[in-house]
């Protein structure tokens, strides 16, 4: 991290770029303006021409990943972003008309420890 001088220079880690991007690709929201993104909810693009307003890159990425569907957790794994930031990033676009999501299906019964477990394994992988 910079030691040297202005107060600028603080919020700069030499490792990680700026550390307040996600704070402005978001505008300081921490909640999505619309939308429930929970980890295993999927996303998927909508067919659109031209999206109606300029997109951060890390959105225009989001619709790229979504082409087909793909899970909250999925998208923030691929951006490398703070959960919350991806969230507000997803209901921005859905917001713009450029995604849909779909909940998960509901379980009938309560999961087994055997699941809980392979899904444990499967997010520490991440």
């Amino acid at each position: 991290m910079h030691t040297s001088g202005t107060a600028d220079e603080a919020w700069y880690d030499d490792d990680a770029g700026p550390v307040a991007r996600p704070y402005t690709m978001t505008g300081g929201r921490t909640a999505p303006a619309r939308g429930q993104f929970d980890l295993i909810s999927l996303v998927v693009a909508r067919r659109t021409v031209t999206p109606p307003t300029r997109l951060f890159p890390e959105q225009a990425r989001i619709v790229e990943l979504c082409h087909h569907p793909v899970s909250v957790a999925e998208v923030g794994a691929e951006l490398d972003l703070p959960l919350g930031t991806v969230r507000v990033l997803l209901g921005d676009l859905l917001t713009a008309g450029l995604i849909e999501t779909h909940d998960p299906p509901m379980l009938s019964e309560l999961p087994t420890e055997d699941l809980l477990e392979a899904i444990l394994v499967g997010l520490r992988t991440l």
